[in-house]
């Protein structure tokens, strides 16, 4: 097999010289919902681009942008500078691909948190899909962390507190290795189907992140992108019913749902 192989590369701009406390980590995954909600708060927040990720372990693909030029499949950060509160200084991972085995994942986790370490961060999110397989109005968001003091930092009633399973790929790696480096890490998990790319999902977890990091960014994109998929949902639902013949079943049944024992984590 291959030797794995990260290649780091910094921004051809001049890099900040300030320390950065929060890392918000949203890898792709089932229904990029953290890498949505990561994206939407590099947009909003015009984060400004630190460095690039590269590795032989991403599919051997490039994407194609809106502008009809191409990029390698990458893993990118980002940061947000605070004038006023250098403390609410914020770093952004977000990425086009979580690498092919598991060797290669503890490397890019260690490729991470080696950068993270480098600018200061103290405390480490990773943004997450909490699968149930049926589709809800209104996503609940789950969390567990690597310490109680942080997990009572942004626990709410709204909020569930998990008590048992695994959490698999680079969300787990990235908050359980943090926690090993004496940063403080925690994992939100949006509620989803797993079936589309889930804005609502993502929304509710931004709503919480925000809420605890006390930033403002406006929603409005996130909203409309969800009112596209709830056009998709109810086209998928019908064509579910027709096929079985009768009423399918959402929100009512994910109500009842027991995230211990029904869900899939990603």
């Amino acid at each position: 097999m291959t030797e794995a192989r990260f290649d780091v590369i910094y921004s051809n701009s001049s890099l900040p010289d300030s320390k950065f406390p929060t890392l918000i980590c949203g890898f792709p995954g089932s229904g990029y919902v953290g890498k949505l909600a990561v994206d939407h708060l590099i947009h909003e927040l015009s984060a400004k681009h630190m460095v690039d990720i590269y590795s032989n372990t991403f599919p051997p693909q490039v994407l194609i942008k809106p502008d009809g030029t191409i990029d390698l499949i990458r893993n990118a950060i980002y940061y947000h500078q605070s004038p006023a509160t250098p403390s609410s200084n914020m770093m952004f991972l977000t990425g086009d691909s979580q690498p092919s085995n598991p060797d290669a994942e503890y490397l890019l986790a260690e490729t991470i948190l080696g950068i993270a370490s480098r600018f200061s961060v103290l405390r480490v999110y990773a943004l997450a899909a909490y699968i149930t397989g049926v589709f809800v109005q209104k996503p609940r968001v789950f969390c567990t962390a690597s310490d109680l003091e942080s997990l009572k930092s942004i626990t709410t009633p709204d909020i569930a507190v998990m008590d048992g399973g695994a959490i698999t790929g680079m969300n787990g790696l990235i908050v359980g290795l943090a926690k090993l480096k004496g940063m403080r890490s925690t994992c939100l998990l949006g509620e989803t189907s797993g079936y589309v790319v889930d804005a609502k999902a993502s929304r509710s977890l931004l709503e919480v992140l925000t809420t605890r990091l006390r930033i403002e960014v406006s929603m409005d994109a996130l909203d409309a992108r969800a009112k596209d998929t709830e056009m998709l949902i109810k086209s998928i639902e019908q064509q579910m019913g027709q096929a079985s013949g009768g009423r399918v079943e959402g929100a009512d049944q994910a109500s009842q749902t027991n995230p211990r024992n029904t869900g899939y984590i990603s």
